[in-house]
């Protein structure tokens, strides 16, 4: 008579479903990780005012700590005054004081290196230079009161779809290394399908009213582009500095730098790409209306 149990398990006591594989695992981690952040960050946006200035400073803050841990420059100076700056920057910002908060990014650039190490001053200024920037960039460009939150939106929606089709397309096609030697996993196919993903979003949005269709297709890949320029950016700064994640604050990404590498550049050029076609009081509108 044939063994119950030889076809795997008792009849009474069938087997455990397997575990989930590394990638499943990893793809659940992101989601649930998403699913509250970002609405988190559409909401910020929508309010507008202090609840996405706040949201802003205190993540930008966040990612310049992440990034003094990357470049091993955790001094005590060096980290007060950073936060320092970028806190006094936002505030500024909030109330549209941009002298000010210039200055305060000026004055923490000093502080990089006045306290810093010799070997790490042009590291730590770079990370507070880029992060001071980003943070500008997205209480400025949500200044505008037309655009400014459908600007954001936009910006928002490249860098997903970006990341997204990144992911899948480049682990389903598969193919040539766009960057082995920074990025191991990244492919040419990934970069290509968050291009075109972004290419047929700009084309819906500007058939939705926003500018005429090729500026709005030029665009899309620019920031798409631009934003995946970011991400190698922070993954060749991880390299130099040996670090596989900035930190582990974020389920599945790794650290909020991890997260919002390619945001960080995107929303640095959509408010310079903004500011250039309509100064301070109009970036959303210089960003969209084409």
């Amino acid at each position: 008579m044939a063994d119950p149990t030889a076809a795997g398990g008792n009849a009474q006591h069938p087997d455990p479903p397997p575990e989930p594989t590394g990638l499943q695992s990893n793809l659940a981690k992101r989601v649930m990780a998403a699913v509250v952040l970002v609405p988190l960050a559409i909401a910020a946006a929508w309010f507008g005012g202090w609840f996405w200035a706040g949201l802003v400073t205190i993540t930008v803050i966040g990612l310049f700590g992440e990034w003094l841990m990357i470049v091993d420059n955790l001094r005590p100076n060096v980290l007060m005054w950073g936060f320092l700056a970028l806190a006094a920057a936002g505030l500024a910002a909030a109330v549209d004081n941009w002298e000010i908060a210039n200055l305060a990014i000026a004055l923490g650039l000093f502080a990089m290196f006045l306290f810093s190490a010799r070997s790490l001053r042009s590291w730590s200024a770079i990370g507070l230079a880029y992060t001071g920037a980003a943070l500008l960039a997205c209480i400025l460009l949500r200044r505008d009161p037309t655009h400014g939150f459908v600007a954001l939106i936009f910006v928002f929606l490249v860098v997903w779809i970006t990341d997204i089709l990144g992911y899948f397309v480049g682990r389903g096609v598969g193919g040539p290394k766009l960057w082995v030697r920074v990025s191991p996993k990244k492919t040419w196919s990934g970069a290509v399908g968050g291009i075109v993903g972004s290419a047929l979003f700009s084309s819906a949005f500007a058939v939705s009213g926003y500018g005429r269709l090729a500026p709005m297709v030029l665009l899309g890949i620019v920031i798409s582009v631009i934003s995946q320029a970011g991400d190698l950016f922070e993954s060749a700064l991880k390299r130099q500095f040996g670090v596989k994640d900035s930190s582990q604050i974020i389920p599945g990404h790794g650290g909020l730098l991890d997260r919002l590498d390619g945001f960080m550049a995107a929303i640095i050029a959509a408010a310079i790409i903004g500011y250039l076609r309509s100064g301070t009081d109009g970036i959303g509108q210089g960003l969209l209306v084409w």
